[in-house]
């Protein structure tokens, strides 16, 4: 089995010990930012376009807040997340249940060029990354 980073990465914050005390920030971080390339997509779907979340979503519990823009603006919009369910609290991983809570936004077709998020650890510490359209676009 070839062992990516990011599976080492995983392998380590699952294996850790109860004693090692990590904040789930902690073990969210690295894993996030191996994957910082992959945290959005857009997709043009059914005459909008569509922005997805959905990288992000399963490690929900190691942030307190998921913020993006549009076109060049600040990440200044909250992406409204489902809340981290409680039996799952410290989980580095949570699943997505609740259907009131879509992994995307709509916006009018053709109008994303480029999106900035901004993810805010549960620690308060803020990780910022943009990406132009034709590096997340997915068909």
């Amino acid at each position: 089995m070839r062992r990516t980073p990011l599976t080492l990465a995983l392998i380590a914050a699952l294996a850790a010990p109860a004693s090692a005390q990590l904040s789930t920030a902690e073990v969210v971080r690295p894993i996030l930012q191996m994957t910082a390339a992959n945290w959005i997509a857009v997709r043009e779907w059914d005459g909008a376009d569509l922005l997805y979340f959905t990288q992000l979503l399963p490690f929900r519990c190691g942030l307190s807040e998921i913020l993006y823009g549009l076109n060049g603006a600040s990440a200044s919009q909250r992406f409204n997340a489902e809340p981290c369910p409680p039996e799952q609290d410290g989980a580095v991983f949570a699943t997505i249940e609740a259907d009131e809570y879509l992994p995307y936004l709509r916006f009018e077709l053709g109008s994303i060029e480029s999106v900035t998020v901004t993810v805010i650890y549960d620690d308060g510490e803020k990780e910022t990354h943009v990406y132009e359209r034709g590096e997340v676009e997915i068909e």
